[in-house]
């Protein structure tokens, strides 16, 4: 048995607020999902281009109350379970911790199950859900329905141009953005190694370097080319 995949985040908003984005269709069509649809406590689905196996609503609600909301959902022939529990840090912030069972990390290094991609999901969704109460505009989300070669977006940045570039390149940045250890050899051949330069045994490699404008590196066979490419806007 793997233990389930678990994550939080802080946002500055009311609990009351964050169980309401949580379980109001209109904004899980914001931060979350293409469609869903809420009748607690007998509904709760969302599904769409946006969500894994999302040709139809897998889910089905177990528990919710004010401060916590648990469902089943089907994926890959699994029923696995989601729990979303809400701590009020003080009558302004929340704290929002969720879990999902039947996440094996094997899964995202082989793409065996499409259970694979619930820690990218989940970390992109909570975010959209934390820029959506404080007001920000969310980042956007993936089409699982999509044969295109090529995954692109563009995303505004708050920040001088050689700031953002410095975050791309600089280990100790990196991993504080990327959520986990990051080593990096900042120039063309370089590695890029997730996990620490000392742990990855087969990191990516940087195949392009511009300072101030772009970054490419290769993440090996199957895994494609990411480039990231930047333009300050005065």
């Amino acid at each position: 048995m793997t233990e389930p995949l678990t994550m939080t985040a802080r946002v500055e908003a009311p609990i009351a607020e964050v169980r309401h984005a949580l379980t109001d269709p209109a904004a899980m069509r914001v931060w979350l999902a293409e469609h869903a649809e809420v009748d607690l406590p007998h509904r709760y689905a969302f599904w769409g281009r946006h969500t894994p196996e999302g040709d139809a609503p897998h889910q089905n609600p177990t528990y919710a109350d004010e401060r916590a909301l648990r469902f089943s959902w089907l994926l890959d022939g699994e029923e696995t379970t989601v729990e979303i529990d809400l701590v009020a840090e003080s009558e302004k912030v929340t704290l929002i911790t969720l879990s999902q069972t039947h996440f094996d990390f094997q899964d995202v290094i082989t793409g065996k199950s499409i259970r694979g991609v619930l820690q990218t999901f989940w970390t992109l969704a909570i975010a959209n859900l934390v820029d959506h109460l404080e007001g920000r505009e969310p980042t956007p989300k993936p089409d699982f329905t999509s044969t295109a070669p090529e995954l692109r977006a563009r995303l505004e940045i708050d920040s001088p141009v050689e700031e953002v570039f410095d975050s791309l390149i600089d280990s100790e940045k990196a991993s504080a953005w990327f959520g986990m250890p990051v080593g990096i050899e900042p120039h063309v051949g370089g590695r890029f190694a997730m996990g620490g330069l000392d742990v990855d045994p087969q990191p990516a490699k940087i195949l392009d370097l511009v300072p101030g404008e772009r970054l490419s590196v290769d993440w090996g066979a199957g895994m494609g080319i990411g480039t990231w490419e930047l333009a300050g806007s005065g």
